[in-house]
């Protein structure tokens, strides 16, 4: 019986987490204008998705926002994530308090602030991508940080002194023995930093340049306009983002199923 709950319960969890998506999904393939009458089958929304020069111009800005603030963010976050580890308890310890500060704080606060610091005291163009950029970077730069440090953490701190003992540079030892130990952890920071750029809504809205828009802000400014082609085919765009995730996702799991299966190998 309690199996039969167990299980119950996970199917009502998975039923509301992804039937919305699901119903979605099946929307894009259809000629219908809104949700609640289901169509013939089409391609529309995904010829227009990809043909309107207006979608493909936000879909490949936002894609670009988010690799370079990841980028950005990975290198901040990995840096920090050294210094501290390798720094003293109280040095260390500061720098986690100040890490957590972005990580709870609303994401409003953050790109209210910024807005107010870049464009209002250092009187930094708003029609630059700078304070858009500088946003991104302070919501994702923690999260890569929070990534990188347990990995780091892993590591045997001897094998770095042991090269620095036998000539080795700080430089040197850190690219060729620090660096390659906590890779998983850096790609894992940097997927992360990805996600959360394309997905943010609210600070992209006060430092972006009018004439830009990503993905959050376009969806929320044409669900509220007339224009019935655009929205249906941000149900196609949705769906490709789904599937882009679940693709990725295996990917990764798959990857350390791999690797966990070699670890076994090796260890037997």
């Amino acid at each position: 019986m309690k199996k039969t709950l167990r299980i119950l319960f996970l199917v009502m969890v998975l039923v509301f987490l992804y039937l919305p998506i699901l119903i979605l999904v099946v929307y894009s393939f259809t000629t219908a204008t809104q949700i609640g009458a289901i169509r013939g089958f089409s391609l529309h929304n995904y010829v227009t998705l990809f043909t309107t020069p207006e979608l493909r111009d936000m879909i490949t800005g936002t894609i670009a926002l988010a690799f370079g603030s990841a980028v950005i963010a990975t290198i901040l976050g990995t840096t920090g994530a050294i210094g501290a580890f390798y720094s003293s308890r109280r040095v260390s310890a500061a720098i986690n308090t100040v890490n957590q500060v972005p990580v709870v704080n609303a994401d409003v606060v953050t790109g209210f602030s910024i807005c107010i610091l870049l464009v209002v005291v250092l009187q930094i163009s708003k029609d630059s991508f700078v304070p858009l950029v500088a946003g991104h970077v302070t919501l994702c730069a923690p999260f890569v940080y929070l990534s990188v440090l347990p990995r780091i953490k892993q590591m045997d701190p001897s094998i770095y002194e042991a090269a620095l003992d036998l000539g080795a540079t700080p430089f040197k030892a850190l690219m060729q023995i620090v660096i390659p130990q906590i890779v998983p952890g850096i790609l894992s920071g940097f997927a992360l930093a990805v996600t959360l750029s394309l997905d943010d809504y609210f600070i992209a809205t006060y430092t972006k340049p009018a004439t830009f828009d990503t993905i959050s802000t376009y969806v929320v400014n044409a669900t509220k306009g007339s224009q019935t082609t655009i929205k249906t085919a941000l149900w196609a765009l949705s769906t490709v983002i789904f599937v882009i995730v679940v693709l990725i996702v295996l990917g990764m799991n798959l990857r350390a199923l791999r690797e966990d299966r070699a670890t076994k190998r090796v260890h037997v």
